[in-house]
């Protein structure tokens, strides 16, 4: 809902310039995808007489497509940065146009190979000159949406791709065959000529795109091989995002396992092109549906536990693609791949995104991307000669004979390693240690989370504030009960520790200075002490009244200060809190997300115990307190802290309005018993 007075800002697609740029971007990525089908399926065909040269022609493809950008991305992008960008990328599409264009007409396997190398090297003047003027054309608060958009097309059109090569395929099979002047030529022409259209057409829109700048600085575009090499020296030392990057990397390349045998393999199930086209679209949509059902998928099973069961369950079904010799079932089976594939990806770059401070995020994520682009290299130019080597086995056992070639093996490989990545991620990362997996899973299909009473059902609304310290949740706590008020409704304000006369002295020991020596499992059963008295004497009888209860601190910061800081067993925090509350869970938890180094500075007079706790203490208090958030996005709004605090209020108020009941009208209250609100 708008403010009064403030206008919504425009999409970025009513931009006219950049809608003309990005769909010169849709065609071409569009294109591109058609290229990879069309080139591995034409390859393919002209060998398809011998297997073992079938799968290394195709593997050759993979290789010359990839190559160029590995070894040559950093000079071109310079390169190509000192012309006209727009007339860079004209003339890049008129050239791919025409190389494409003679691919069915030269019709031999040589020229493939050597057309491919020359359309990546063309491409490598075209995307740093794309790069560098979309910042151009979109004004700066529009352009994380212009990326977004970017990507979808980049990623989105890999499956229309596959469908209308399916199409162009049968339409090519039928020419061929009923069209004199066409008998013999090979079915994928027809495919490769709507690629060289595609060019075409993006050099059309590209020609006729006003008001790109001339020049606008150099684009500063690091080898692959050094980002590989600088990246890990950044996520190396931390055990969680090395386990993420492991695990996507291992998802990935299952997918890429696939895509990399998927000619040879659905030849051999006697599928032709159409056939081919549709198992590498069944890829992409099945991540596709992963990406965007993941997030929805057992919302009751941590985030952690689903990831690395996405990545075994892919490795699994991969396994299985393997030995099943029906292609309907394959088709249906690698969608379920993707999908996992899709869930890990997800997943994996929210956590990521979560645990990476936000001085390492950008390179962190430069490190997977480019991570992601030499594992898929080294798997398709590995799988096919693998494919190739171990060549054609038939087991016969009477009348019963049963195929097993190189693809199947190359599948069985990927299945295997992705099954153990999976499982070492479990190990690896596991957040619910001494909860069984199998049962924590099953609660999960239920609804339930494992090891926590079921959330209480009350009247009333319960929001908490969580945070480091100085982050400033206790100001945007107090913010929000006064707005709250102002709005008509009944609100109690409260914290923890010290919201009831026991608590108050329970405060008084728990933070004390001079406390030192008081163990970790007395600390938290103390905290979860005062928790029990505050629940049972103020929060509980409020929010059965119908109040609104805002609480500075609850549960989630016993979990991450005495589970993460002080290391104690997770489950057994989890558990002793889940008794002392009831099952009593916020309807919303706002965690304000600051670095303890920034918060720590806004400390003002003696610090108390806690606050007194080294820079790393508060670290992992602060991953905890991400990691929980990623556990349960549907329950958590998560704001960062090093905003101004309007900013964060604004955000706070529009986040709880939501889910806000009617306010109680004034003239009702002594008819329901509520209390009248207090002012301040």
């Amino acid at each position: 809902m708008t403010a009064p007075g403030r206008r919504r800002p425009a999409h970025v697609l009513a931009n006219a310039p950049f809608r003309r740029l990005w769909t010169a971007m849709s065609v071409c990525s569009l294109g591109d995808w058609l290229n990879i089908l069309a080139l591995t399926a034409l390859a393919g065909n002209l060998m398809r007489d011998d297997y073992r040269v079938q799968s290394l022609a195709i593997g050759g493809v993979f290789v010359a497509k990839m190559l160029p950008a590995i070894l040559l991305g950093p000079l071109a992008g310079v390169f190509a940065d000192r012309f006209d960008r727009r007339l860079t990328m004209f003339a890049a599409d008129l050239a791919r146009f025409a190389i494409v264009l003679s691919i069915p007409f030269v019709h031999s396997y040589q020229w493939v190979i050597i057309a491919t190398v020359l359309v990546e090297c063309i491409n490598l003047f075209w995307v740093p000159a794309k790069d560098a003027t979309v910042p151009n054309l979109v004004p700066k608060e529009q352009l994380e949406s212009a990326n977004q958009l970017n990507l979808l097309v980049t990623y989105g059109t890999a499956p229309i791709a596959a469908m209308l090569f399916a199409a162009l395929s049968v339409v090519g099979d039928l020419a061929t065959s009923t069209v004199p002047f066409l008998a013999g030529r090979d079915a994928t022409g027809l495919a490769l000529i709507v690629n060289a259209c595609a060019y075409l057409v993006s050099a059309f829109l590209i020609f006729t795109l006003r008001g790109i700048p001339k020049r606008d600085g150099a684009i500063s575009t690091p080898s692959v091989l050094k980002q590989v090499i600088e990246g890990w020296r950044y996520v190396g030392g931390h055990r969680m995002v090395r386990g993420l990057i492991i695990g996507m990397l291992g998802a990935f390349a299952a997918g890429g396992a696939v895509v990399g045998v998927a000619k040879i393999y659905v030849g051999a199930l006697g599928g032709g092109d159409a056939a081919y086209g549709v198992v590498f679209g069944a890829v992409f949509v099945g991540m596709a549906l992963g990406m965007f059902f993941g997030p929805r998928l057992l919302r009751q099973l941590s985030r952690r536990r689903l990831f690395g069961l996405s990545i075994t369950v892919a490795g699994l079904v991969l396994v299985t693609i393997a030995l099943v010799h029906n292609l309907p079932i394959v088709v249906m089976l690698t969608v379920v791949l993707g999908a996992c594939a899709g869930i890990a990806w997800i997943i994996g770059y929210t956590l990521i995104g979560l645990e990476v401070e936000d001085g390492l995020r950008g390179r962190t994520f430069s490190f997977l991307q480019s991570t992601a682009r030499v594992t898929l290299l080294l798997v398709v130019a590995v799988a096919n000669p693998v494919a190739a080597i171990f060549g054609v086995h038939v087991l016969e056992l009477g009348e019963f004979a049963y195929q097993f070639d190189g693809s199947n093996l190359v599948l069985v490989i990927g299945g295997v390693l992705a099954t153990a990545v999976g499982i070492l991620a479990l190990r690896h990362m596991d957040d619910r240690k001494g909860v069984p997996f199998t049962a924590d899973l099953l609660a999960a299909v239920r609804g339930e989370r494992l090891g926590t009473e079921r959330a209480e059902h009350v009247p009333g609304l319960f929001v908490a504030f969580e945070g480091g310290e100085g982050s400033g949740k206790t100001t945007q706590a107090r913010l929000t009960a006064i707005w709250l008020r102002d709005q008509g409704y009944d609100v109690v304000q409260t914290r923890e520790p010290g919201s009831t006369k026991v608590g108050m002295r329970l405060r008084a020991i728990l933070l004390d200075a001079a406390e030192r020596g008081l163990s970790a499992r007395a600390e938290a059963l103390l905290y979860a002490a005062d928790r029990a008295e505050h629940v049972e004497k103020v929060i509980r009888p409020a929010l059965y009244r119908g109040a609104l209860v805002v609480t500075d601190r609850y549960v989630d910061s016993s979990l991450a200060y005495q589970g993460a800081g002080r290391a104690l067993d997770p489950a057994d925090v989890s558990k002793i809190n889940a008794w002392a509350t009831g099952g009593l869970v916020p309807h919303l938890t706002v965690l304000i997300d600051t670095p303890p180094q920034v918060g720590l500075t806004r400390l003002g007079g003696a610090a108390d115990r806690i606050e007194a706790e080294p820079l790393e203490f508060h670290e992992r208090v602060r991953k905890e307190f991400r990691a929980l958030a990623a556990a349960a996005p549907e329950r958590y709004l998560v704001v960062d802290g090093t905003q101004p605090p309007e900013v964060l209020t604004r955000q706070i108020q529009d986040r709880i309005h939501e889910i806000l009941p009617d306010p109680v009208p004034r003239e009702s209250e002594d008819a329901t018993g509520t209390m009248p609100a207090i002012r301040d």
